[in-house]
């Protein structure tokens, strides 16, 4: 297994779980959480460089990742505050 894979792996781990804690205090389990952050990253990656900025280094990469995966609960806590009950 490719160790950029595992990295990247272990930073949407911890995006996911950094955005929990922020979004709603709590993870969501280790499977979730990994899902959350790897769509975090993607989605933060899109909205820094909207901005024109770019991360450097696994920081960077976290900050990114976790910034996305805030927005993206945000977004879909929203999306399930709009639904009739």
């Amino acid at each position: 297994m490719d160790m950029s894979f595992v990295w990247f792996l272990l930073i949407g781990l911890a995006a996911g779980w950094l955005a929990g804690q922020i979004v709603k205090g709590s993870g969501q389990g280790l499977i979730t959480d990994i899902i959350v952050g790897v769509i975090g990253a993607m989605l933060g990656g899109v909205l820094f460089g909207m901005f024109g900025l770019e991360a450097a280094g696994t920081l960077g990469s976290l900050v990114t990742a976790t910034v996305g995966a805030v927005v993206l609960l945000l977004l879909l806590r929203l999306i399930n505050r709009s639904r009739p009950a």
